[in-house]
């Protein structure tokens, strides 16, 4: 027979010997391997020792109001928001530092800008004055916002008779 715990393959098979859900053949064999075999024997004798701790371990009793306090747990647990519940003590000490290090890339960004001329910033705009080519034009123009001001004084007085 192979060695068990030198063959991955077969390491299932020692497991299932402690858990005594080997069928009788398989457990004869390993048996015998385990007579010359001290590394197989020694992980035997250590799940027997496990197994009869976990035999003898009991249970505390639970207490008489643990389904109570259970499900006021469970709807406190409901109430939290999610960033909290997610997060819980972990979320004031991400903002520690978070805070610090927003503040300073702040500071570094209006630095940079204020750093920076307003020439480099904003390329200079060539302004074209408008010329007049025509007087005629100009004269048109004036008389066009006269006869608007016109509008606008008779507009007046028509809301304002209107409202007396």
């Amino acid at each position: 027979m192979n060695c068990p715990i030198e063959n991955k393959v077969d390491a299932e098979l020692l497991l299932s010997y402690s858990a005594r859900r080997l069928d009788p053949k398989s457990a004869a064999a390993l048996e015998a391997h385990m007579a010359t075999c001290p590394a197989c024997r020694d992980f035997r004798d250590q799940q027997q020792a496990l197994w009869k701790t976990l035999d003898q371990w009991e249970a505390r009793p639970v207490s008489l109001d643990f389904d109570r306090r259970l499900y006021r747990r469970i709807e406190e647990h409901e109430q939290i928001g999610w960033w909290r519940r997610t997060f819980g003590p972990l979320g004031s000490m991400l903002w520690q530092p978070a805070l610090p290090l927003a503040a300073t890339a702040c500071l570094m960004l209006v630095a940079g800008f204020v750093s920076i001329s307003p020439d480099k910033v904003i390329p200079p705009v060539a302004v074209e004055t408008p010329q007049v080519h025509e007087v005629d034009q100009v004269e048109k123009a004036l008389d066009d916002l006269d006869m608007l001001r016109q509008f606008d004084l008779v507009a007046t007085r028509e809301d304002h008779s209107r409202r007396m």
